[in-house]
């Protein structure tokens, strides 16, 4: 019968054909050139997609759920040590369509101007429901004048806690919503039905494009785990869900801009907000609390993460310190 491994080992370890020193060595060895080899591997994997080397520059296109990214971007990218990157402009109209940033008058559409220039790298969208002619018209025309153009597409929270793809928006249909009462079960499917449209749509749109240039910033997921803690109480200095919202529709307080804001920094450069300190938007709202800044971020990282719509990989760069 043959001895166990210990065994096998010791009766290695004493013969005399090996030294002292050489002993020492080959137990080195043995013990730390699989770790090296891990540790290299690992690193292969979290730079699949590095990010970029320097800034980019940013349009945004949106309503009251989206325009407030770009200056919160602004500060993200300076506290990350980001050089280089520009908010060139932003077009803004309540409760709009991207069709409807798209058909602006010629002489005063500047996002139309700023891609014709080719100095948009990133171009940020925000439909409300699909299909949205505009996105395509968008991604065409960012890609004309610069081949390496990204779109992204935020898939925001539902209003009202609820999916109704129709038009027009019915802001206040339901004065009484209590977000606290939601079913965060139902909520969460009725945000998967969203997201999965959404990124149907995207995908196809991507065909036809002939190359993955438009990409899903999965706010509304990033959300709904955000609420589901905050029901456990397991977030610092968030007592209740509608702690998140100004009104029954779902206009955000800063904790939810800044965890959009975390996605989108996260999609736009393929990069980890987890370690970055407290933006001005929680501060100036009184939220000085790290853990809050922390779960913040990693909920956002999580979710881009598990998007493949997003273009960052679930093996995707490392966690910054």
């Amino acid at each position: 019968m043959l001895p166990p491994a210990w065994g096998i080992f010791r009766t290695r370890a004493k013969a005399p054909r090996y030294s002292k020193p050489i002993r020492f060595f080959l137990t080195c060895f043995l013990l730390f050139v699989p770790l090296f080899v891990l540790r290299t591997e690992a690193a292969a994997a979290t730079s699949a997609v590095p990010p970029p080397s320097s800034g980019l520059r940013l349009f945004t296109c949106g309503h009251s759920f989206h325009v407030w990214v770009s200056p919160i971007l602004s500060d993200l990218a300076r506290s990350a040590g980001i050089e280089g990157h520009r908010s060139i402009g932003v077009s803004s109209i309540g409760g709009s369509t991207v069709l409807q940033h798209w058909n602006v008058p010629e002489l005063q559409n500047k996002a139309k101007a700023a891609l014709r220039l080719g100095q948009v790298d990133v171009l940020t969208l925000a439909p409300i429901w699909l299909p949205d002619e505009g996105i395509e018209n968008f991604a065409r025309l960012a890609l004309a004048h610069n081949a390496e153009a990204r779109i992204t597409v935020q898939a925001f929270w539902l209003p009202n806690d609820r999916y109704e793809p129709v038009y027009p928006l019915e802001t206040k249909k339901y004065p009484n919503l209590d977000h606290n009462a939601t079913d965060l079960t139902v909520l969460a499917r009725e945000n998967s039905r969203y997201q999965t449209d959404l990124e149907n749509f995207v995908q196809g749109l991507n065909q036809k494009l002939g190359k993955t240039a438009v990409l899903v910033v999965p706010v509304g997921s990033a959300s709904v785990t955000l609420r589901q803690k905050i029901a456990a109480g397991q977030v610092p200095g968030l007592k209740q869900q509608r702690d998140l919202f100004t009104d029954p529709w779902g206009h955000p307080k800063p904790a939810l801009k800044v965890l959009a804001a975390y996605c989108h920094f996260a999609v736009i450069y393929r990069h980890s907000p987890v370690g970055l300190p407290i933006p001005p938007g929680l501060t100036e709202a009184g939220y000085d609390d790290v853990a809050l800044n922390r779960q913040l971020q990693e909920i956002a990282w999580n979710t881009v993460r598990q998007h493949a719509s997003s273009g960052v990989p679930v093996k995707g760069p490392a966690t910054r310190k």
